[in-house]
């Protein structure tokens, strides 16, 4: 007598419905206003992000956290160095992460929803931080002893004097949403593709960290928190698990290599 063993059910590829077009493209828009005037309205606690800043700088090296300082020393050995993080700093992360997004839209939108999901929920606390904790950059803080390299050697995306800055609020370092969506975007393209390659995809990250700390523009506490936040995020918006097909009863005992072939009916005999 004969015995058959089932083989496992049979993944199908992402058949996800792809998101109307004109209606992402308006709750993209729409959650990027609302969190630029949420930030806009942050803005003015000069006094408290002061303070706020002194402490996290004083934190840090309580914490023996190494020095933001040391990255930045090495920024500046070199003016075409120092200049290619500032316009990596200024040109990147707002395009890597709309190139993303166009991207599993186009070729992966079950992955697209739950990024965008991801980044609306990140975003969302990160403007809540920016909101109960106004934060000055290190650059702002002369304890620091960092250069403000953006002013110096540019390209730079704020206006000279923050408290007159009305196109970004310049107190909002923490959390780093520049190292948050990098993350976002490294970690999305890594449960999306399925090259032997896409662990270099977090070099993205890796690079985003070094620029923001080394142009002085976030402290090393900015990154962890984001880091921490997308955690919380992907344990509440896990990923939707693939769909798997059913494998009919009658194919259960023909091997997977011969199903696709016409040679078996689902009466089990040939034709």
């Amino acid at each position: 007598m004969m015995h058959t063993r089932s083989e496992p059910a049979e993944r199908e590829p992402d058949t996800t419905a792809r998101p109307p077009l004109v209606r992402e493209l308006l709750l993209v828009a729409g959650l990027f206003l609302v969190y630029k005037l949420g930030r806009q309205a942050a803005n003015g606690h000069v006094e408290e992000a002061f303070r706020n800043a002194r402490q996290i700088w004083g934190f840090e090296r309580a914490a023996g956290l190494p020095g933001e300082g040391d990255v930045q020393a090495v920024l500046l050995h070199s003016h075409t160095l120092v200049e290619a993080a500032n316009t990596y700093y200024a040109a990147v992360h707002f395009p890597a992460t709309v190139a993303f997004l166009v991207w599993l839209y186009l070729r992966r939108p079950g992955h697209y929803v739950w990024a965008r999901r991801i980044l609306t929920a990140v975003t969302g606390a990160a403007l809540a931080l920016h909101l109960l904790f106004p934060l000055a950059p290190p650059r702002l803080l002369h304890a620091t002893g960092l250069v403000d390299t953006a002013r110096v050697y540019g390209p730079s995306v704020y206006a000279g004097t923050p408290t007159t800055d009305s196109m970004a609020n310049q107190f909002a370092a923490m959390p780093s949403l520049h190292f948050g969506w990098s993350l976002v975007v490294a970690v999305g393209l890594i449960v999306a593709t399925r090259s032997r390659w896409r662990l270099l995809w977090l070099l993205h990250p890796a690079l985003t960290l070094l620029v923001v700390v080394g142009t002085a523009n976030h402290y090393w506490l900015d990154a962890v928190v984001a880091a921490a936040l997308l955690a919380l995020a992907f344990a509440a918006l896990p990923l939707p698990a693939a769909r798997v097909a059913a494998v009919p009863r009658w194919q259960a005992a023909v091997p997977a290599q011969l199903r696709t072939t016409p040679a078996y009916a689902p009466s089990g005999g040939r034709r």
